[in-house]
This record gives structure tokens, C-alpha cells and sequence, in this order.
């Protein structure tokens, strides 16, 4: 079974949020309430357990004057998934196709996989307390359809296939765009962190810090090794603290 994945190319996004609406239509996603956010013109904001996909609407100032991007956004479905790790109740699995997918009759709404998400994606619904976020369109794949997002992207701007051909096809199409003169195109893939790499694969114009993607996304797990030791030198002094008072007693 192929390991899937997307490609979003930022520079051909319009910003017209039909992949928001495809993915709330084919998964039944409630509203997110039609609020005024008062920071963009955009009214979801961002990812959030009734928003799986979500077009940022990016200001920047280039070459001295303004611009806007869009870039559609999406549950990274990292290689090393910090959720998968955290998760007590074997809610979230690895699908045969490679996607991170949330059970919602196994989760129990505990929330470790919320904060355990390097990229903020992972979010509890208020009502019942489950975690929910993108499901890489698990029941498409198996019926042998792409995603819903991807089918209904008028500009092509989401793509979806293969996984190892889609990141070729982003190191062509960033190469393609500097020899045009976008000096300032790249592609966010982070293989070299703890997160491994994603199944998302992002091309932006700028830094990818201005999309809301972290240059260094990293797993609390990493941290483990520091947090026993820690943990074992401060329990090594109380019982040597202890001793003493006891000796000197």
C-alpha cells in the first residue's frame, strides 16, 4: 500500500476556502460560529476540531509594499507523531496508508494528544470533550477517491498522491519558481526534526514562521531523557539531604 500524503502550493491558492467547505460537507464538521475575528478577513482563524482544513490568509510586506498570500492549511500527519505517542487508550493509529487518524469511539477526551501536537492541530470538541482533527479522508482513500479538500481545489493548489513523488514534485516546482525569480519560495518538510518529516507538504513564499509553521517542531518526547534525569539528581539529593539530617540528628 502506497504511503500517501499532500502537496499545497501556496502560490496557487486563491484563497477561496472550497477545501474548508468540501471537508466540513463530506465529514459532517459542525459551524465554527460566524464571528468577526476583527485580525483578518478570514473568520475561521484557524485548525481546530470543527475546522480539519483551514486557508490562512498571510499579510507580508515585499519588496517594500504589501502583499497577501493564502495557504491552506491541514493536520501535518507527521512521521513521528506526537499524538500517536501520547495517546493512553489506542484512539489514534497509523492507517495503512500513513495518515495519524483519531478514532472518536475509542478517545476518551483526556486531551495528551493536544498538547503533545508540535503544530497546535489537535483540539477537543466543548460538548463531549474528544479530540478531533483531520482524517486524511480515511473512508475516500479506501474507496480508492483522494480527499475531499483535494477534489474540490479549482486551482490545483492541493495535491495528492504518493508520498516520495509529491516531495519531488515540491523541490521541482520551488526550483522552477527561483529560476522565474521567486528568490523567496521554499518548502516545508521538516525530515530533519523529531517530528521526521510530515505527510503535509507545504511550499510558501517567505518564512514558513509567517504561516505558522515552526522551523523546529519538536516532540515532547525528546525530552524525556532530560526530564528522568533531572528527576533522578533530585531524588538523589533528597535522600542524601535526608540522610544527613538524620546522621547529624
Amino acid at each position: 500500500m502506497a504511503t500517501t500524503g499532500f502537496f499545497t502550493d501556496s502560490t496557487l491558492c486563491i484563497g477561496c476556502k472550497a477545501c474548508e467547505v468540501a471537508c466540513k460537507e463530506w465529514n459532517d464538521i459542525p459551524h465554527d460560529g460566524f464571528v468577526w475575528r476583527g485580525m483578518s478577513y478570514d473568520n475561521t482563524a484557524s485548525l481546530g476540531h470543527s475546522t480539519w482544513r483551514h486557508v490562512k490568509f498571510v499579510e507580508h510586506e515585499r519588496q517594500g509594499a504589501p502583499a497577501w498570500d493564502f495557504s491552506s492549511d491541514v493536520c501535518k500527519h507527521c512521521t513521528h507523531a506526537g499524538c500517536l505517542e501520547a495517546c493512553p487508550t489506542g484512539s489514534i493509529v497509523r492507517t495503512e496508508f500513513g495518515g495519524v487518524y483519531i478514532q472518536p469511539d475509542v478517545c476518551n477526551g483526556c486531551g495528551y494528544c493536544v498538547v503533545s501536537c508540535p503544530f497546535g492541530v489537535v483540539d477537543r470538541r466543548p460538548d463531549d470533550g474528544r479530540a478531533f482533527k483531520c482524517t486524511f479522508c480515511y473512508d475516500r482513500q479506501k474507496a480508492g477517491l483522494q480527499p475531499a479538500c483535494a477534489s474540490a481545489c479549482p486551482t490545483e493548489s492541493i495535491q495528492f498522491g504518493d508520498l516520495e513523488e509529491l516531495r519531488a514534485r515540491a523541490r521541482r516546482r520551488e526550483a522552477e519558481l527561483r529560476a522565474r525569480g521567486v528568490a523567496d519560495a521554499v518548502v516545508y518538510d521538516p525530515r530533519e526534526t523529531s517530528v521526521g518529516g510530515t505527510h503535509a507538504i507545504v511550499l510558501v513564499r517567505g518564512r514558513p514562521e509567517d504561516y505558522n509553521l515552526p522551523s523546529n517542531p519538536e516532540l515532547p518526547t525528546t525530552r524525556l531523557g532530560e526530564a528522568w534525569r533531572s528527576a533522578a539528581a533530585a531524588s538523589l539529593a533528597i535522600l542524601l539531604l535526608t540522610s544527613l539530617a538524620f546522621w547529624f540528628a
